[in-house]
């Protein structure tokens, strides 16, 4: 990405002109951005629902989910009853319940 805006920045002759705050900004908060995905995952509800609810674009809702669902796998899943267990693959999942009996 940065080769093509170096690229383009030789062929403008300058760098790019932001304006002040022209950064892209999030306009849920981190929290906000957890709990919408659980939500979408959990209930499968329309990203257009969550979008109404939180009173933002639907394309934020997207972005948002899109930020967070890489990051849930990796932190593993809790067993609830185990302390300090996370699961993070399914041969972890069916390596428990083997040993639990399941």
């Amino acid at each position: 990405m940065t080769r093509e805006e170096s690229r383009l920045g030789e062929r403008r002759g300058r760098e790019l002109l932001r304006a002040m705050g022209g950064e892209p900004s999030h306009q849920l908060v981190f929290t906000d951005r957890v709990i919408a995905t659980l939500v979408i995952l959990w209930f499968q509800l329309p990203y257009a629902t969550l979008a109404v609810f939180y009173d933002v674009d639907r394309s934020t809702v997207t972005r948002a989910v899109h930020e967070i669902c890489p990051l849930l796998p990796a932190r593993g899943f809790a067993v609830p009853g185990e302390a300090g267990l996370r699961l993070h693959t399914l041969a972890d999942v069916f390596a428990y319940a083997n040993a639990k009996g399941c």
